[in-house]
């Protein structure tokens, strides 16, 4: 019997490959065009996948040739079943058994000396005597590239020409970079904006600035922790991670107008504050969205926000810690990002722990001066949406006055401190238009939050988040950043507008 089984085997590995020359048997492809979103000129692409399949079940297909079609001139580089496929070489003479498949790997770079092009080639196949092809196609963008860049004197980038930024850029002490309406502002894997001086981003209602990770395909669209650097130690272990936008301590009079900060592991990060005289940063019209850890971290910072949107965080959209002083009015902070978080969005503390030299934990009391948040949404799927770590050792002073809040058992919320929570409304829902991708904060007709503001905190800022005049539109303003408009009177929208 063993005999018998050796002598099959043997048999059986000896037997020929049966092929088909039959021209009606061809290849099966996944797709007929292999597309690449726009990507940056000079920087490799994301890997895309075609799957090449044999459509004959019984006989092998002999592949003659597979190539690139544009071949030394082409842009795009292909990996075939683990074997590289440089610009001139051709994988020939390829079995493909009966049914099977192989995995083709597509990659491009495109030419940094060509401004918003299209570039297309495609992979050639010949079998049986038919040839076969499938199309690439990217498209490009030429960008000014910025990599481990100080900025040492004033400058201003502009919507002529986005901006990239590799290995982070810092703006230096005394220097003001001043971003202009429409521009955009991309970010690679693990890089961030550090400012030690000044950072104007001053967009408009209708041309507003975009901070945003280098991927731009559309599976990226709602990625967070797409860029942000690491802090690492002498072995190259991670310790922490930086804002993408950073402000650092002695940073000051920074303005992020009508600025969209989006899939960062920290949008916005505001180290300690210096000057006395004005807020750290102030934000008016901005969106922090789909970050990883936090949307806004504030250490000790002097942050004042209107009309803002801080929504989807794996942890906190806000977070202002270390004590410090804060205003938020007429803000929308919403919280639907998938997955589990154990946090509230916000969070309030006025202190940090540290180990002295002699290992010891030590205890560093910062005051919260100030915290104010009026006629906002603080709202999501936790039971709990804010959160407090207080301690004795310092001042913790909040006020709450007409928001609509996500907390579960608010009367004991109000019972802990009844001078800080006033005319608050609590677990209603908010109505927001989209919850779910692709997220939309603008609030609904049946929303809790429609004709509930406070006009007296209203009055002070007139204007919603997409430039409607809340006070004179209807005459009762809404809670959170955005006056709702009913659909019919959209057409009108620009009446309101700036009134």
């Amino acid at each position: 019997m063993i005999a018998l089984m050796v002598i099959s085997v043997f048999l059986s590995s000896c037997r020929k490959e049966i092929f088909t020359k039959d021209p009606a048997d061809k290849l099966l492809f996944s797709t007929d065009t292999v597309q690449f979103d726009t990507i940056f000129t000079g920087i490799g692409s994301t890997t895309k996948y075609l799957i090449v399949k044999n459509s004959n079940k019984n006989k092998s297909i002999n592949i003659d040739r597979m190539y690139l079609g544009r071949g030394s001139s082409s842009k795009y580089r292909l990996n075939i079943d683990g074997n590289s496929v440089g610009k001139n070489y051709r994988l020939e003479n390829y079995t493909l058994a009966p049914g099977d498949s192989i995995f083709i790997f597509v990659e491009v770079t495109i030419n940094p000396t060509t401004d918003d092009m299209v570039e297309q080639d495609s992979i050639i196949f010949e079998s049986n005597g038919n040839t076969q092809d499938v199309d690439l196609v990217a498209f490009g963008q030429n960008v000014t590239l910025l990599s481990g860049r100080m900025i040492t004197q004033d400058t201003t980038w502009t919507a002529d020409k986005p901006v990239l930024i590799y290995n982070s850029a810092m703006v230096d002490t005394m220097t003001t970079l001043t971003v202009m309406p429409g521009a955009k502002v991309y970010f690679h894997n693990k890089s961030s904006l550090f400012v030690k001086g000044t950072l104007k981003s001053l967009g408009e209602v209708d041309n507003r600035i975009t901070f945003t990770g280098d991927r731009l395909e559309e599976y990226y669209r709602y990625t967070p922790g797409q860029w942000g650097a690491y802090l690492q130690d002498e072995v190259g272990n991670t310790r922490g991670v930086y804002g993408g936008i950073h402000f650092l301590a002695g940073s000051r009079y920074n303005v992020l107008n009508n600025t969209d900060i989006t899939n960062a592991l920290i949008g916005v990060q505001v180290d300690s504050v210096v000057t006395a005289d004005a807020p750290t940063l102030k934000m008016k019209n901005t969106n922090i969205e789909n970050s990883k850890i936090a949307g806004l971290y504030a250490l000790g910072a002097h942050v004042e926000a209107e009309n803002c949107v801080f929504a989807n965080s794996s942890q906190y959209t806000v977070a202002c810690w270390i004590g410090g002083k804060y205003s938020f009015v007429h803000c929308t902070m919403a919280n639907y990002s998938v997955g589990v978080r154990q946090t509230p969005q916000l969070s309030l503390n006025n202190y940090y722990t540290y180990r002295d030299a002699n290992g010891n934990i030590q205890t560093s009391y910062r005051d919260l001066e100030g915290a104010y948040f009026a006629n906002c949404i603080i709202y999501g799927y936790n039971k709990n949406e804010v959160g407090f770590d207080f301690v004795s050792g310092a001042s913790a002073n909040i006020l709450f006055d007409n928001c609509l809040i996500k907390y579960e058992n608010s009367s004991e919320l109000v019972q802990m401190a009844p001078n800080s929570f006033i005319d608050n409304i609590f677990n209603e829902d908010p109505q927001f238009e989209s919850t779910t991708k692709p997220y939309l904060y603008n609030i609904l007709e049946v929303s809790a939050a429609k004709d509930r503001a406070k006009i007296a905190i209203s009055e002070t800022i007139p204007l919603d988040h997409e430039g409607t005049n809340r006070i004179t539109f209807d005459g009762k303003p809404d809670i959170g950043a955005y006056e709702y408009i009913p659909e019919e009177e959209t057409k009108l929208f620009s009446i309101f507008k700036r009134k």
